[in-house]
């Protein structure tokens, strides 16, 4: 529901934001964790989502945003099938992603810290390929990133965020084929960011 805020502190079960249509969620470890990786949400979050904003101060299990069609999320992380079937949206992955990734998206955007260049051997690339980001998707991604770290105290975020124009380098999208921004993909560099 529009104007509606959930802030959870701790880990949540599957299906967390499924439906989501308004409103923000933000899911984080508490403080004190160590565990900086670890997965805080179950399978099929944010299925079937068309708005609100969702941020994720750690990783999230399978088939993450499944036919998202209007929701913004950021997330540290993601199992296998992550984006099925996307068709707008936007979702930020500032960690590594499963098998059989964006698997029939045919539009939205997705941003992915990709410092490993790992990414293209995950993705289902029959209807999509990876590409660089123009200057407004850098600004974008840059604010949704500030706010994720407001959202959740990420420390990655804040890492991230301190040596900005380093990590952005690392960042690729995630287009239809048939997008510029496909072609525009810097070639690896040999020496990479690592978060």
């Amino acid at each position: 529901m529009p104007g509606v805020e959930i802030s959870v502190i701790g880990d949540a079960n599957d299906g967390v934001a499924k439906g989501l249509c308004g409103g923000t969620v933000s899911i984080a470890p508490p403080r004190e964790s160590a565990l900086e990786t670890q997965v805080v949400i179950g399978n099929a979050a944010l299925y079937g989502p068309t708005g609100g904003r969702l941020s994720i101060a750690g990783a999230a299990g399978e088939r993450f945003a499944v036919r998202n069609s209007g929701a913004v999320a950021v997330v540290e992380g993601v199992g296998h099938h992550g984006c099925e079937y996307m068709t707008n949206g936007t979702v930020v992955i500032l960690g590594p992603t499963g098998l059989n990734f964006a698997a029939g998206m045919t539009g939205g955007a997705v941003f992915a810290y990709d410092p490993d260049r790992a990414l293209e051997g995950r993705l289902n690339s029959e209807l999509v390929g990876l590409g660089g980001l123009t200057d407004e998707d850098e600004a974008v991604l840059r604010q949704l990133v500030i706010d994720h770290r407001t959202a959740t105290k990420s420390r990655l975020a804040a890492r991230l965020l301190a040596r900005w124009p380093e990590s952005l380098m690392s960042f690729c999208r995630v287009a239809p084929k048939g997008d510029s921004v496909i072609a525009a993909r810097p070639p690896a560099e040999p020496a990479r960011l690592r978060a």
